[in-house]
């Protein structure tokens, strides 16, 4: 019988362990196989156009491309390839690019599809290849060109332009100069780098350079682009000689100028109900807590995160966003907004955020309004709103240690009390309270007559040692601080903080802290120790490091009747 059981079960046992183990391959293959990403240097392109497609891998594939399924809507004219490796913080890393130069077939929207490299692929991405462009106004025996274009020709006052610049050459150049476009009343960017590839304009093979600028007029009407100008030194070739190795390559001076492009500009819409006019193509506004706004502690700051990112505007045109007014029951505590731009091919995109920290010292609920941004939307042509609705907090009561009181003796109580000896306690307290005179007298003569007897040597007022130590950190934080000398600074922070929380390390101080003074605290060790380490600036450290102290000073009790406050 048990026989029997053995050969039924141990077939199913192996036949489960095999798939388990098949699973396991599986999943361990995946874990370990290469990301390949797929970009194009351009997009959309031209059917007559040449352009990049690049795969870049985070690790060695499995094996080498197999770029046959490309053939099919585009022509490869050329790749190469190339990897780089780097060690940060310990942890190394690899990257494997290979880059293709081709030609699309035929224009439409055209899958990249997956390119296998061994039993990894990489992923597909589409792109958008337009008809041939019309036969431009030159003739075949033009040696090189320049056509400007922008995009569009009548914006909204302070929206978005393209202004894009492309230099056709079929021969070789030298000490190349090129103006910058002007155009009055307006904000220009220049947007990421040259892009270079091959086209063909009636039936002529050019190289292409091409060029982008973000162009924002500052006001409503008819505004010019001027004509751009290009000074090149164009070679012609060899002078004749009697021997070919001295003969050297003669030039001509070229001057190729574009044509000049008007700009009619709208000024802001009359249907706009916004006080502040923000035009853009994507607007995205938000908000961050650093803890639960359900559970704020009374003297405990939480700070607010508010973040506008807007796409096809410069930084300048974001609106403040906490116009909150608060009162003496909640406090806040605005940091400087940070502001930044990203200039981008596809435009600029701009960043601001503002941090303010809030300190509540009564418990209960505080409501902040709603915040509204209007703002023009350029793609769709209509007016939007980005919103955050109205948040409530909710403050708790700090928890307080109760002394027990005896309770009040009662009439009756009292009676009994005063019905004892009373003449007898009090003739005893006479008798004691003349003793305790006499002695006190004679203490008092005792301390005189030592005093007298000494030297007068100056009384040493002795301080708190550790007292002395932490102004000694402070002092040097300060120096430090003034001296941008990050790492001093590491070393004060870190005396103070050991010190002060026993702590040992910038991480464990900074949990300590405030939210301003955490986050200078944090990036200071991201200047030490971050992947990018750029200059540090000890100024604003110091003055949340003051701010800090002060605000322990204001929260501090100056009685013991009163609720204990926390740390902050």
């Amino acid at each position: 019988m048990m026989n029997t059981i053995k050969q039924l079960l141990i077939p199913k046992i192996d036949m489960w362990l095999g798939l388990f183990l098949l699973l396991l391959l599986l999943a361990t293959q995946s874990a370990f196989a290469a990301e390949i990403k797929v970009s194009v240097d351009r997009n959309p392109v031209s059917l007559d156009e040449s352009f990049q497609i690049i795969f870049t891998a985070t690790e060695s594939p499995d094996d080498d491309p197999s770029f046959g399924p490309l053939q099919q809507d585009f022509s490869i004219l050329s790749q190469s390839s190339g990897s780089s490796s780097s060690w940060v913080n310990g942890k190394s890393s690899k990257t494997v690019q290979w880059k293709l130069n081709v030609m699309a077939k035929q224009a439409g929207d055209l899958l990249i599809p997956a390119v296998k490299f061994g039993k990894d692929v990489s992923q597909s991405i589409t792109i958008r290849v337009t008809d041939k462009t019309a036969n431009k106004a030159v003739s075949n025996d033009e040696e090189l060109f320049i056509e400007v274009e922008a995009t569009p020709e009548n914006p909204y006052v302070q929206s978005q332009v393209f202004y894009t610049l492309r230099l056709y050459t079929r021969v070789d150049i030298s000490q190349a100069r090129l103006n910058e476009p002007e155009l009055a009343d307006a904000v220009i960017e220049r947007l990421g780098e040259d892009s270079n590839y091959n086209t063909q304009v009636n039936g002529v093979n050019y190289s292409v350079t091409e060029r982008k600028y973000a162009f924002f007029p500052q006001k409503s009407g008819k505004l010019t682009i001027k004509p751009l100008l290009l000074t090149a030194e164009v070679l012609t070739g060899s002078r004749p000689g009697f021997n070919g190795f001295f003969n050297s390559p003669t030039s001509k001076t070229k001057h190729v100028e574009s044509k000049a492009i008007t700009l009619d500009v709208k000024p802001v819409p009359a249907s706009f109900a916004g006080k502040h006019w923000l035009s853009s193509e994507q607007l995205v506004l938000k908000q961050d807590w650093s803890g639960d706004i359900q559970q704020m502690k009374v003297g405990e700051p939480l700070t607010r995160t508010l973040t506008l990112i807007a796409k096809g505007t410069t930084v300048g045109q974001l609106p403040e966003l906490n116009t909150t007014n608060t009162n003496d029951q909640l406090k806040a505590y605005p940091d400087q907004p940070v502001l930044q731009e990203q200039k981008k091919v596809d435009g600029l995109l701009a960043f601001r955020e503002e941090k303010i920290a809030l300190i509540p010292s009564k418990a209960g609920s505080y409501t902040l309004p709603a915040i509204e941004i209007p703002w023009f939307n350029t793609q769709s042509q209509k007016m939007e709103i980005a919103k955050i609705p109205e948040t409530t907090l909710t403050t708790l009561a700090v928890a307080t240690q109760t002394v027990a009181i005896e309770p009040a003796a009662t009439s009756a109580t009292l009676e009994k009390v005063v019905t004892g000896p009373v003449i007898n306690s009090l003739q005893e307290t006479n008798i004691w309270l003349w003793v305790s005179v006499f002695l006190a007298a004679g203490w008092l003569i005792t301390v005189v007559i030592f005093l007298s007897k000494r030297t007068g040597k100056k009384p040493v007022i002795e301080n708190d040692d550790a007292d002395i130590s932490l102004k000694a950190c402070v002092k040097n934080l300060k120096k430090a601080c003034a001296n941008n000398d990050a790492l001093v600074a590491k070393d004060a922070l870190l005396e103070w903080g050991r010190q002060k929380f026993n702590a040992t390390n910038l991480g464990a101080i900074a949990g300590f802290c405030d939210a301003r003074l955490r986050d200078e605290i944090l990036h200071l060790n991201h200047a030490l120790y971050g992947k990018e380490v750029g200059q540090w600036q000890g100024k604003k450290l110091f003055q949340t490091f003051t701010e800090n102290k002060a605000l322990e000073r204001i929260t501090t009790p100056v009685d013991k009747s009163l609720e204990p406050l926390y740390r902050l």
